[in-house]
């Protein structure tokens, strides 16, 4: 599976499921008829879209939605639900995370207490993770030769370098002079509650 295959995918669980165990069943069901190759595949792609997202600047966006805090299990769940966007969201989100203020999801959470934000709400995403080992169990296949799913990962991921540390330089989100100059959109409708 290529990244446009990839997309393609996301964008048509987008059109025809709705809410994220419909779009995972969705999701699982159609990887589960490919080739375990193109499954694999599938979460190759996730993975380096993910750390294609993995950066400070994106981070500190993550927190402020989240009232000035994101753990770094949160931040990777976080950036899952970002792919989940679609194509066209995720590449200028990434580009420019500012821009995640004009996403339709992120408008909807504007100015709503984080208690009030149903499981559907919450710009998070995990199981997005786990949906291609799902599929994986269940696809067609001769013998592919692994004994697991993550073992034909790494063998498709080849050597890629794991990024360990995000890009970019860590700030402190909290500092409102410069949250309101980094990110002046989700500043303005994300206020920090947590003390520093």
């Amino acid at each position: 599976m290529d990244i446009d295959s990839f997309w393609e995918l996301i964008e048509e669980c987008r059109a025809k499921a709705h809410g994220r165990a419909e779009r995972l069943a969705w999701l699982e069901e159609e990887l589960a008829r490919k080739p375990v190759s193109e499954v694999v595949g599938f979460q190759v792609c996730l993975d380096r879209l993910c750390e294609l997202g993995f950066t400070w600047e994106l981070w500190a966006a993550a927190e402020r939605i989240f009232g000035g805090w994101c753990s770094d299990d949160g931040f990777c769940y976080f950036r899952l639900w970002v792919v989940g966007l679609g194509r066209s969201a995720f590449e200028r989100v990434v580009q420019s995370p500012d821009t995640l203020a004009e996403v339709p999801e992120v408008q909807r959470l504007v100015g709503r207490p984080r208690g009030a934000w149903g499981d559907d709400d919450w710009p998070e995403w995990e199981e997005l993770d786990y949906v291609a080992a799902e599929a994986y169990e269940r696809a067609p296949r001769g013998s592919d030769g692994f004994s697991t799913f993550h073992e034909a990962v790494d063998a498709q991921q080849g050597a890629d370098e794991v990024v360990r540390e995000p890009l970019g330089k860590r700030w402190d989100v909290r500092d409102e002079v410069e949250a309101a100059l980094r990110l002046p959109q989700l500043s303005s409708r994300f206020p920090v509650t947590l003390q520093p």
